[in-house]
């Protein structure tokens, strides 16, 4: 294969290939990576790479390193050691591309409770220089997570599941390819939680999403993998039907015999 630029050409060997198409096919990898807090090891040579296309459960106990890592994906704390790459960029010498790639929302949703729904979307998208292309994409974010009878209402006022759609929709504001949610559905009601679990799974559709949740029924009803961490350590990485099938139990407690 040649590639030329500038006139200048490019042989690349099978190797180089091969790794441009592991890179088009392969949204996160995550390269044996380390975080280490003092004494304390949060991360422990952490591996899994997720599919362009692929909605993937990211589940473990409390501490159990799922934040860490997603931070890290993000850019927003820096490795101890190890790589993660976000669609081809490069998350510690590339950070703002991953950035532009990548839509995240927080455990803890941050949001301006004083501004209203439409001005802190406006403002989302300021810091995404959207330009002219900003208020059509609001309109579009709002229909999809269906804010259109909130847009006008303070957030500070909006329920825990309306100002969880607003997270959603400011993370989707500049159409990242690559959706971090993690832990969407904390502190919802039930009704909330099945409105915002459909919500992923059409997001799913045309999206790479990898999300963190303690709901097993969750990673079943959404996901079409499921990775295990335990301790800072991978300790299970296969779709949700080969890991039930494999162990002849329910996902609950599969998750159970190998966190316990």
């Amino acid at each position: 294969m040649i590639i030329t630029c500038f006139r200048r050409q490019t042989v690349l060997g099978k190797s180089d290939i091969i790794q441009i198409i592991h890179y088009i096919y392969m949204s996160i990898i995550v390269h044996d990576l380390v975080k280490q807090y003092g004494s304390q090891r949060a991360v422990d040579h952490v591996t899994f790479e997720i599919h362009s296309g692929e909605v993937a459960g990211f589940i473990g106990p409390n501490g159990a390193g799922k934040s860490t890592v997603m931070k890290i994906i993000c850019g927003y704390i820096s490795a101890t050691s190890g790589t993660v790459s976000v669609n081809g960029f490069d998350v510690e010498r590339q950070t703002m591309g991953v950035k532009r790639h990548i839509g995240y929302l927080p455990e803890h949703n941050p949001l301006y409770l004083d501004m209203y729904v439409k001005e802190y979307l406006a403002f989302t998208a300021g810091l995404y220089k959207l330009g002219s292309a900003a208020q059509r994409r609001i309109s579009d974010i709002v229909e999809a997570t269906g804010l259109g009878n909130e847009q006008h209402k303070k957030i500070g006022v909006l329920s825990k599941g309306y100002r969880q759609r607003v997270g959603l929709a400011q993370a989707l504001i500049h159409d990242p390819a690559v959706l971090i949610l993690d832990e969407p559905t904390t502190g919802l009601d039930p009704n909330q939680i099945i409105e915002i679990r459909s919500l992923i799974f059409e997001l799913g559709k045309s999206k790479t999403v990898l999300l963190s949740t303690h709901i097993m029924q969750e990673v079943e009803a959404i996901c079409q993998r499921a990775l295990i961490i335990n301790n800072g350590v991978i300790v299970s990485d296969s779709t949700v039907d080969n890991l039930v099938k494999q162990y002849d139990k329910t996902l609950e407690d599969i998750f159970h015999e190998l966190t316990q």
